[in-house]
């Protein structure tokens, strides 16, 4: 008579459930060695947090070799550039609205800027309409370039200036402090010039007093070389 077989096959043993278990034991690592290893996790960081700033910076600083020092054929600017570059400071600056703005808002854009109280005589005019003609004569970079007229005093301006102001930002700063910032050549007054200041709010260039027509085409050509040096890293508008 058949029946089931509950032996293993094969006459096999079964395992032994009463053998102790075989467990290894691992030593603790040692402090000097977690300390050192964190010193070199710390390392590594700002390593690559240097060089993700470095890879940030490098479009820029490109840019700026590139027409500076690469091409000096093409180093013939008619603007003078400033060398420190001071930045654009935290000043409070009213709109002709009243309304009160940073004048850090500013950043962001190239801004070709002149300077004059609120009354605009006939040089202040003369810069209004240049700015206006430099911006529009860039073609399809226009919208890369700000044309603002800082008022440093008190005056209120003319209603007959305001509509050719439609697409300039006016905005009134305090003249003393604005002072602290552009600053004119030898012998000249802050509002003799145009000045010129970078998207990253850099002022890094002052141009010649008295721009005639010859002069204005320099400063196209100026603003022009600068457009395409900045093309790979500058776009139209504010982030």
């Amino acid at each position: 008579m058949s029946g089931s077989n509950s032996s293993p096959r094969g006459g096999a043993k079964p395992p032994a459930l009463d053998q102790p278990l075989d467990l290894t034991v691992h030593s603790l690592p040692r402090p000097q060695d977690v300390a050192g290893a964190d010193a070199r996790r710390t390392r590594l960081g700002r390593w690559k947090m240097l060089l993700v700033l470095l890879v940030c910076a490098a479009p820029v600083v490109a840019s700026y070799f590139a027409y500076y020092v690469v091409r000096p054929q093409a180093r013939h600017n008619f603007g003078e550039l400033i060398t420190q570059q001071p930045a654009i400071p935290a000043l409070s600056a009213k709109t002709l609205d009243g309304a009160t703005v940073d004048l850090r808002s500013l950043q962001h854009q190239w801004l070709l800027v002149s300077v004059a109280g609120g009354a605009c005589d006939a040089r202040c005019e003369n810069h209004l309409y240049l700015q206006r003609q430099l911006r529009e004569s860039l073609g399809k970079e226009k919208d890369r370039l700000d044309w603002v007229w800082l008022i440093n005093d008190e005056q209120p301006v003319r209603e007959a200036l305001r509509p050719g102001l439609a697409q300039a930002t006016v905005l009134r700063v305090d003249g003393a402090a604005l002072a602290q910032w552009l600053q004119p050549a030898a012998g000249q007054a802050l509002s003799d010039h145009l000045y010129l200041v970078d998207p990253m709010g850099h002022w890094m260039m002052r141009f010649p007093v008295k721009l005639d027509r010859e002069g204005a085409a320099k400063v196209k050509r100026d603003l022009e070389r600068l457009m395409r040096a900045s093309a790979s890293w500058d776009q139209a508008g504010r982030s």
